[in-house]
């Protein structure tokens, strides 16, 4: 934000953020160039055009990013709690008058001959987990939004109630990343992630005395490199392991890191590297300090080639491969339109997967060769 050359006038650029900002009656929205449709995609939490479609018809008619994702976040927790809390059992400590579990006998001796109350170790089936406090953390924060609906506020409300036997605790949006999602908790997923997007975005929610201020805005860039990573691991499941953020290292002695978005692996072998930028250039082309880093990753990984997948923009279509000189590395480009509907947009990214797979086939075999034996010197007499 820079002066105007106006008195009280501000010239303001977003650049790669969308969202809302709101200071009493100030209002800031921030518009992405995309469908507001795609945009809902792009938080990629595991649901279906179906289940986002009104908050997306909201957001198109308002402009208003913050109310829309708070009524996704309500819809989708009071589906996923009227499947019943998640439960599990928990390991605790305490000093109870009646035994329950087992005698903690170096907790008791230290009560100096006191039989009650007794030191017991047990383990309590409870709904007081991460996975319920996690969204009771996301929940609470929704609360202090201003401008939420009052109905989605009352909704609000009768989950916190639901959620009364589990423990307020503060919650970072990466503790998500601690829990693991399996058969038991799958149904809970849609809920965790967007109340992670809630923990992660909603910067400043606050109210003192007549003045509410909230903020919501939404990393793009973090956002495409999340939507293409999640779904090329799911397209290319069975076929390629997909890593992401993999830590490298440019030199023998291991002192430069780098991290490439993308690792693709086959059999445990290393078979293709790729980066995700959100936008080109003006002209479509792709940046030139983006071919270095991409340059970077395949010469420290020993790799033929790699792909920039980038968010197509301006209706431009980027230079398809370049090969660097004196070195024989291609360099691809792969751009992923966003400006048709979803259907589009997935069927864009089934075509990525499947055009990363034929180069897999093409370019590297299946399994390295066979390391040779250094020659042995003849023993010393």
């Amino acid at each position: 934000m820079q002066p105007a050359g106006k008195a009280d006038s501000y010239s303001i650029a977003a650049q790669n953020l969308v969202g809302t900002l709101v200071v009493d009656d100030l209002r800031v929205l921030i518009r992405p160039k995309i469908r507001p449709e795609n945009l809902f995609l792009l938080l990629e939490v595991g649901l279906d055009e179906s289940a986002w479609r009104q908050e997306a018809f909201d957001y198109a008619n308002k402009a208003d990013l913050l109310p829309s994702v708070v009524a996704f976040y309500t819809r989708t927790l009071e589906t996923t709690l009227a499947r019943g809390l998640l439960r599990s059992y928990r390991h605790r400590e305490d000093r109870l008058v009646a035994l329950r579990g087992r005698i903690d006998m170096a907790a008791q001796f230290r009560q100096a001959g006191i039989a009650l109350p007794v030191a017991c170790r047990y383990d309590e089936y409870t709904p007081d987990i991460t996975e319920n406090r996690y969204l009771k953390a996301a929940t609470r924060l929704a609360l202090r939004v201003p401008q939420v609906d009052p109905e989605d506020r009352r909704r609000l409300l009768q989950q916190v109630v639901s959620l009364e036997d589990v423990a307020d605790e503060f919650m970072r949006a990466d503790y998500l990343d601690r829990i693991p999602i399996t058969r038991l908790n799958a149904h809970y997923q849609p809920a965790l992630q967007l109340a992670r997007l809630l923990l992660e975005n909603l910067t400043l929610a606050d109210q003192r005395g007549q003045h509410a201020a909230s903020s919501f805005v939404v990393d793009m860039n973090r956002l495409f490199e999340n939507f293409v990573t999640q779904r090329l691991r799911r397209a290319l499941r069975g076929h390629l392991e997909v890593r992401s953020q993999s830590n490298r290292h440019l030199d023998t002695r291991q002192q430069v890191l780098i991290r490439p978005d993308l690792v693709f692996r086959k059999q445990g072998h290393e078979v293709y590297v790729a980066d995700i930028k959100y936008k080109l250039t003006d002209d479509a082309r792709a940046r030139t300090s983006d071919y270095y880093q991409l340059l970077a990753y395949t010469t420290a990984m020993d790799l033929p080639e790699g792909v920039l997948i980038y968010c197509l923009d301006d209706g431009g279509v980027p230079e398809r491969t370049i090969t660097v000189r004196h070195a024989g590395k291609l360099l691809h480009t792969l751009a992923i339109d966003l400006s048709g509907p979803p259907t589009e947009v997935t069927a864009a990214i089934t075509e990525a997967a499947a055009w990363i797979r034929r180069r897999v086939r093409s370019t590297r075999p299946l399994v390295a060769p066979a390391q040779q034996e250094p020659a042995r010197s003849p023993a010393l007499l």
